[in-house]
């Protein structure tokens, strides 16, 4: 039998996790806009939680985690849950322009798309955002360089 360790060997990303309302809209929204898959559901005396998965990333799983908190058992109460946005973003690489431009296209239809896409600098790409159902924003781009400069200096 083969000794399998389960966690990281090292300090690594693992999640970004989301407060929201409706966690059912939201994860369909994820689903439907984004290569992000469920993973994982989870109802506990205190919320609902889904996480959601990019399947291609099983050596360095990072999942996002959409939880909704039941009433009165909210853990950081009486604060309120900011959304991200409007610079603030979860940011997804796709491989090419068209990628964009279709992404873009299927937000507009969905009433979702917040700015369409346009080139930017060459630090930040070819780009469109949308938001998400709770208002978060949701960065679609190509060629930021992420993959590039990682490769550059790490690589």
């Amino acid at each position: 039998m083969t000794d399998l360790k389960l966690g990281p060997n090292k300090p690594t990303w693992t999640h970004l996790a989301l407060h929201v309302n409706d966690i059912a809209k939201t994860t369909k929204w994820y689903e439907e806009f984004t290569h992000l898959t469920v993973l994982f559901k989870e109802e506990d005396e205190l919320s609902y939680a889904v996480w959601l998965f990019d399947k291609t990333q099983l050596e360095n799983p990072f999942v996002l985690v959409l939880t909704q908190f039941f009433e009165g058992h909210d853990p950081f109460a009486p604060a309120k849950h900011p959304v991200l946005g409007p610079f603030a973003h979860i940011g997804i690489e796709v491989p090419n322009k068209q990628a964009v431009d279709d992404i873009a296209a299927k937000g507009k239809e969905g009433d979702c798309l917040i700015v369409g896409p346009q080139q930017m600098s060459k630090r930040i790409g070819y780009i469109c955002f949308l938001k998400d159902p709770e208002g978060n924003t949701v960065e679609f781009s190509s060629d930021q360089g992420v993959y590039d400069k990682v490769r550059e200096i790490w690589g």
